[in-house]
């Protein structure tokens, strides 16, 4: 992956090589740090970059944060204008990946969240798949479980909780599957290692709800939305038995990242016919035209850089 040329850091654009902090800092030391992936597209008939639901990833940055005791003194409008200067900085004509991260940045020793100096940092880097085997992806249900609203709150961006989804990444990787799916503490299927579950049953559209410990997720919002007013779908958010993943008719994950993985196989067992199934192929086809603004209905989602 390419290094940036410029990240945002003390409050100006600088050099990327300026953006450094010392290996003492708090967050590099504890995981005090909460952060959001944003996603920008190029649309190249149009020659414009655009911010795929930036606001919405502003204000759950700054939710995260509030988790953490940060007052970071700003606003989501804010943070998109930070963000779009920055882009126009780096003048990148390709999709883009942007990373925030909001941080303890005091030179410190000791386990706390109070009386710290927060801190926020914005990059960009040019970005294509996230699982590169996203229309026939393989899965395994991992040992790991998912962490729980009373240790690390599932639902905020923590950096430090992110060692739970590392842990069950790469034991499915070095195991060779694609992606792994965790279970939270009662046995019900959570998330991937960073993405939302969706499976359809009987012409249902089913996916755990926010007590399930996932990452109330911004795609996943958006799949709900696309699926109930474009393909008419019944959605269901609610528990999912682990051997629903390996009954159901089909199987997907959504994320920022992810974006619309189809998964085909689950522990070696087939996901329905074994090949992406007709409303993942569909929400996929909506939802990549949404992305680089080409569906008027939902302009209101899409920032022009």
């Amino acid at each position: 992956m390419d290094r940036p040329q410029f990240a945002y850091f003390n409050h100006e654009i600088v050099p990327y090589s300026e953006a450094k902090v010392g290996v003492m800092t708090h967050a590099l030391n504890y995981g005090t740090a909460v952060f959001a992936g944003v996603r920008a597209y190029w649309n190249s008939d149009r020659q414009i970059l655009y911010l795929f639901r930036a606001l919405d990833h502003f204000q759950r940055l700054l939710h995260s944060s509030r988790l953490l005791r940060m007052d970071l003194g700003t606003t989501p409008e804010d943070l998109l204008e930070s963000t779009r200067r920055l882009l126009t900085r780096e003048g990148l004509h390709q999709d883009v990946y942007i990373r925030l991260l909001a941080y303890k940045a005091d030179e410190v020793i000791g386990v706390r969240l109070h009386d710290l100096t927060d801190a926020l940092t914005i990059f960009a880097v040019p970005f294509d798949h996230y699982v590169a085997n996203d229309t026939n992806a393989h899965v395994t249900v991992s040992a790991w479980r998912r962490v729980d609203d009373n240790v690390i709150p599932a639902r905020g961006k923590i950096t430090g909780a992110y060692v739970n989804s590392a842990l069950a990444k790469t034991d499915a990787n070095l195991a060779g599957y694609d992606e792994a799916i965790v279970l939270n503490q009662d046995g019900h299927v959570s998330e991937g290692s960073a993405e939302n579950v969706f499976i359809v049953r009987d012409g249902v559209l089913v996916t755990p709800g926010w007590d399930d410990n996932i990452l109330e997720g911004i795609t996943r919002r958006s799949v709900i939305e696309l699926a109930r007013r474009e393909l008419g779908l019944e959605v269901v958010e609610r528990s999912v038995d682990r051997t629903e993943l390996y009954v159901c008719d089909e199987l997907f994950l959504t994320g920022t990242a992810a974006e619309i993985t189809a998964v085909t196989r689950v522990d070696h067992r087939p996901v329905g016919d074994g090949k992406m199934g007709p409303v993942t192929t569909q929400l996929r086809a909506i939802y990549y035209d949404v992305l680089r603004g080409c569906n008027p209905r939902y302009s209101g989602w899409n920032t022009a850089v």
